[in-house]
């Protein structure tokens, strides 16, 4: 039994010292970006917002981002480990379908974006594809009394310059997108 005593504690050690030193490097790193680790953040109406965390939108004059499994809960970030064959969630799709129809009566079910009816991984996905965002421009331009070529112009220019790999499809901020239509609104008035 002494005889593994010591390989253990020489290991234990060696695995301290190299997680340590790894969450030093990271932390490190996370100094030196540009929003110093916390996340990127934006003001609106006085109020802090994280542009990196999935937030829910309801009413139609928003853009709506991606279902979360987990509420938008942020402390409890995670998907729902359900099966694409499972009954109780192959129901929640059909809700998730049914409701994109009823706000968007203009559009069809096969014209739908996967991303606008599934969860993300994490269930805080703070971005949804061009074509998901798109898909949304006829109810938001209503609910404004904007133009559609207006809100579609407010989506070219909110286009994430984030991706890093070269075929990664286009993406837009939801977060964003919403902040810049309040934006539009507040300047138009």
């Amino acid at each position: 039994m002494k005889k593994f005593i010591k390989p253990a504690l020489v290991l234990t050690l060696l695995m301290i010292i190299l997680v340590g030193i790894y969450t030093l490097v990271i932390f490190g790193i996370g100094k030196i970006t540009p929003d110093k680790g916390i996340g990127e953040q934006i003001n609106i109406n006085g109020k802090k917002q994280y542009v990196n965390i999935g937030q829910q939108f309801k009413l139609p004059e928003y853009f709506h981002g991606r279902p979360s499994a987990v509420n938008y809960n942020a402390a409890a970030s995670g998907a729902s480990n359900k099966g694409p064959n499972n009954p109780e969630y192959l129901m929640e799709v059909q809700q998730r379908i049914d409701t994109l129809l009823l706000q968007n009566p203009q559009m069809q079910e096969v014209e739908i974006p996967v991303d606008l009816i599934t969860a993300s991984g994490s269930g805080l996905d703070p971005h949804l594809s061009i074509q998901a965002a798109e898909f949304q421009i006829d109810r938001i331009a209503k609910a404004r009394k904007m133009s559609a070529a207006v809100v579609e112009d407010i989506i070219q220019k909110n286009v994430a310059d984030e991706n890093f790999i070269v075929f990664a499809p286009q993406k837009v901020n939801v977060l964003k997108l919403n902040a810049a239509l309040d934006a539009y609104n507040s300047a138009k008035n």
